[in-house]
């Protein structure tokens, strides 16, 4: 069915995180495609010839910034609570943040008068599950609220560090929010830094507040032991060499876990992009490694044992060995498979391929949306 602008009732607008870059991507889809997957309404149960969308609100301000004044759209028949519920469970986990899931969870609990227990046994999930995402939205404070549905801090770093600091002393979680937000952080380092806020005199603290990045950078240099050599340019790169790898494991890993998971337009569209992304920076990676092992290989046969040593490494170089694939005929070790960059460009869900270290994204329809 195809709904007018006006008939749209925009309930639940505010619970959804906003991100300018996805909604950019959004728009011109939709120009250049039309709108190919409707969005989700019921029939307002106060207000005749209008519905309360259910889910598709980036594609309704989407259409609206191109003046479209129709939104074709599906109309679940059921109640307004239970069709929250069936969208809120039809989202895998990657979908949602912990803190958007608390908005939904406390909406459900205000709204419908539904209890932690019922919304327990609804999402089938334990009541300490909904109680700490409650606590996002319960304990913060608005601005530490407002950050966190732009996307500047990590909802499972503000569960675990910001909400026991909020309820301690609210304005230092908003000041210590602030020194962090939009910098990147891991929930380990978030952790880090709050350790040392606690711990330190007042200079710590307003160091921490300043220049959060120098203060985990200082940090890591007193964990090195004393008298202890800095690390050769060689052995750092290993370091970040084997890092790459674990990460490739962790995301093939990823994959072959959610291969029966149905994947959204927008996050197969997300998961080509970034692969293609990091495909072109492994490929410069690949071309400068190429030709400092062979500037290597030149100046050994010119009679530089030193460089050839560099090339070739140590004891620790060969140590693992057996996980790190060799260079020559039997595989490049920062070679992304071929096949693999070929599929990326189009969109689809992770699936098994012949090649257990090759991404694969199955063709799809050009993204509707979100």
């Amino acid at each position: 069915m195809d709904l007018e602008q006006h008939q749209l009732i925009l309930r639940y607008e505010h619970l959804r995180l906003r991100c300018p870059e996805r909604e950019r991507r959004l728009l011109a889809s939709l120009a250049e495609h039309g709108q190919q997957m409707p969005i989700v309404v019921v029939a307002s149960a106060e207000e005749a010839g209008r519905f309360v969308v259910v889910d598709g609100y980036k594609r309704v301000r989407a259409m609206r910034r191109l003046t479209q004044d129709t939104v074709r759209a599906a109309c679940w028949d059921m109640g307004e609570a239970e069709a929250l519920l069936l969208g809120r469970l039809m989202r895998t986990g990657a979908e949602e943040t912990a803190f958007e899931q608390g908005l939904w969870l406390r909406e459900l609990h205000l709204r419908f008068a539904l209890s932690l227990d019922e919304l327990a046994r609804r999402f089938d999930r334990s009541a300490s599950w909904v109680s700490r995402r409650l606590a996002l939205v319960r304990d913060l404070p608005e601005g530490i609220q407002k950050r966190m549905l732009r996307g500047e801090l990590v909802a499972h770093a503000a569960m675990k560090y910001l909400v026991p600091l909020a309820r301690a002393n609210r304005e230092a979680a908003e000041r210590f929010a602030a020194a962090i937000a939009g910098r990147g952080l891991t929930t380990r380092q978030v952790g880090e830094l709050l350790a040392a806020y606690r711990s330190g005199g007042a200079r710590t603290r307003a160091l921490v507040l300043s220049d959060p990045l120098l203060v985990l950078k200082a940090r890591l240099e007193a964990r090195r032991p004393a008298g202890s050599e800095p690390e050769s340019p060689a052995a750092q790169l290993l370091r970040d060499f084997d890092l790459l790898a674990s990460v490739a494991r962790r995301a093939l890993k990823k994959l072959w876990e959610g291969a029966t998971l149905r994947l959204a337009a927008a996050e197969r569209e997300d998961l080509a992009g970034g692969f293609r992304q990091a495909q072109r920076a492994m490929d410069r990676l690949a071309a400068r490694i190429e030709k400092e092992i062979d500037d290597a290989g030149s100046a050994a046969a010119h009679g530089h044992p030193g460089a050839a040593s560099a090339g070739h490494g140590g004891a620790r170089d060969r140590q693992g060995d057996g996980d790190r694939p060799r260079h020559g005929a039997e595989g490049d070790p920062l070679r992304i498979d071929g096949g693999a960059a070929a599929a990326a460009c189009g969109e689809g869900r992770g699936a098994p391929g012949e090649d257990p270290g090759a991404v694969r994204l199955l063709p799809g329809e050009p993204r509707a949306g979100a």
